[in-house]
């Protein structure tokens, strides 16, 4: 190229000042996208003093991030559950309009987790629901050849993708994992039945299993009819005796008040699964669940400190923090 003379008209880089280069590399960085060296090609600059431009332009306040996206709210919200709590990790997920489309988003995000908590030589357990199901997507698969899957609970008489059996299967496959499972119906007809089952030694070994997992990830359910469990005819003969009981939902088919106490009703006592104390004991513990209409429940198990970590949305995250500053405040 040759050298410019006296009356080469200026380019448009020569005749910016400085004020002009760091406003135009600010807003290719910030707003265009554009990298350091896109920057650097289309002004005229080196790579190093776009670079030094920037790093200007960070400490000295020229530029303000204002973080306008559903996903800060969200953070704001984890950390804010996390504190009120005492739990280890929360995650929020923005509020999807439809309920079954935030139910499998819960369910992706709460795979993500457990996907980063699993190696090899830890026992999985699992509860059901379709919240679960839709967490196989985000589990990686991989031979896990020493860890091993069981179902938390008993199950239904009827399937749907999403029953007891059906998830730890998901699952156990999805690892190359032996799978364990509580071949039983989750309510039996009388205590007496319940435990003479438990004296057969394959279900108690897949119970004792049960109490030794590594991770659990669990779901639970309201007491309306979006629920599953809620839907079986055991549960609405004995919905009316439920609600007087104060029960606000079950975990692993066990019904808590709102306190998170296992309410006094017959249920609670045929029930084949996990037990919420039992459950406090496990290193491990992912609780992924979301919908307004579950508030209360979820409330109740963080209250009873049955898990250590919660994958929710963003409506039931803000309205876990409303409904526990109301509470308080009620109670001074």
């Amino acid at each position: 190229m040759p050298p410019k003379g006296p009356d080469t008209p200026p380019t448009p880089i020569e005749d910016m000042d400085a004020q002009q280069i760091r406003a135009r590399v600010a807003w290719l960085y910030f707003i265009g996208g554009l990298t350091q060296q896109e920057i650097a090609d289309q002004l005229g600059l080196t790579r190093l003093r776009v670079n030094k431009t920037l790093g200007q332009l960070r400490t000295d306040g020229s530029v303000v991030v204002d973080i306008r996206l559903p996903m800060a709210n969200c953070i704001e919200l984890e950390k804010k559950v996390q504190a009120r709590y005492g739990l280890e990790e929360v995650s929020v997920i923005p509020t999807l309009p439809d309920e079954a489309e935030n139910q499998r988003a819960i369910g992706d995000a709460a795979g993500g987790v457990l996907d980063r908590l699993l190696q090899d030589g830890m026992g999985l357990g699992v509860g059901w629901g379709k919240t679960l199901t839709a967490g196989l997507k985000r589990l990686t698969p991989r031979p896990l050849p020493d860890s091993w899957v069981t179902s938390l609970m008993g199950g239904l008489t009827r399937g749907s993708g999403s029953s007891t059996f059906e998830v730890a299967t998901g699952y156990a496959r999805a690892i190359s994992a032996e799978c364990w499972y509580l071949t039983a119906p989750l309510y039996f007809p009388s205590v007496e039945s319940r435990e003479a089952l438990l004296s057969h030694h394959g279900i108690r070994e897949t119970m004792r299993r049960a109490r030794a997992v590594d991770v659990a990830l669990v779901s639970c359910g309201d007491m309306t009819a979006r629920s599953l469990l809620v839907q079986t005819p055991t549960v609405s003969e004995n919905l009316d005796g439920l609600l007087s009981a104060g029960a606000v939902g079950d975990l692993l088919g066990v019904f808590l008040d709102a306190n998170g106490q296992p309410v006094d009703h017959p249920l609670n006592e045929r029930v084949l699964s996990l037990t919420p104390e039992q459950l406090k004991s496990v290193r491990h513990s992912i609780l992924a669940s979301g919908g307004w209409y579950k508030v209360d429940i979820i409330r109740a198990i963080l209250r009873g400190g049955y898990v250590k970590r919660l994958v929710t949305d963003e409506n039931c995250a803000a309205g876990l923090l409303r409904d526990e500053i109301q509470t308080h405040n009620k109670s001074q």
